[in-house]
């Protein structure tokens, strides 16, 4: 049978799945590994880990805020300069079959 944990490390467990990228059905090692620290701590690593919360909470909203904020990141120059044109009311020329 389990020790039971306190509430709190449980809440600081669950935090951290949530900041974890979502997965399908299978775990990872990193899953496992924080499940078997959890399991074993003896409260010793909880600020660390709630540092590691504040921290993916963090990196999530910087990556949202980036995307959010540079549409065009991670698209090609064509597609960049396209949306740069629209952002200011503008389209792009369309180009002709035949040129090249």
């Amino acid at each position: 049978m389990a020790t039971p944990t306190p509430p709190h490390l449980r809440s600081l467990y669950r935090a951290l799945l949530r900041e974890l990228p979502p997965l399908a059905a299978r775990r990872t090692p990193l899953h496992h590994r924080l499940r078997d620290s959890f399991r074993a701590s003896s409260g010793t690593g909880e600020a660390e880990a709630v540092e590691l919360v504040r921290y993916l909470r963090a990196q999530r909203m910087y990556a949202t805020l980036l995307e959010r904020y540079n549409p065009g990141l991670g698209r090609e120059t064509e597609d960049r300069v396209r949306l740069s044109a629209r952002r200011v009311g503008l389209e792009m020329p369309k180009e002709m079959a035949g040129r090249g």
